[in-house]
């Protein structure tokens, strides 16, 4: 039998649409924090982001992957929502 190509860390399918989809939010949320007016504010929201998302960067779990991807989704929604107010 052939030994596979592939590096013993290749991602699976799964693995790497999911790690996509992290990529992919964490990028929506620094495009979101930029338009937060205070400089203050944006500075402690962009070191947020990037902690919460060093703190989870070793989960392995599929469904605690999931579960912060979901969390993380309705948290740039609650920025975009209080971002619009702001503006109108």
């Amino acid at each position: 039998m052939a030994a596979s190509r592939l590096p013993p860390a290749a991602l699976t399918l799964k693995q790497f649409m999911r790690r996509q989809q992290v990529l992919l939010l964490y990028r929506k949320i620094l495009r979101a924090v930029r338009q937060v007016p205070n400089d203050s504010d944006r500075k402690y929201l962009q070191d947020w982001a990037r902690e919460e998302f060093k703190r989870n960067k070793s989960a392995t779990e599929e469904d605690a992957i999931r579960m912060m991807i979901t969390q993380g989704s309705m948290q740039l929604k609650e920025l975009e929502k209080t971002l619009a107010l702001a503006k109108s």
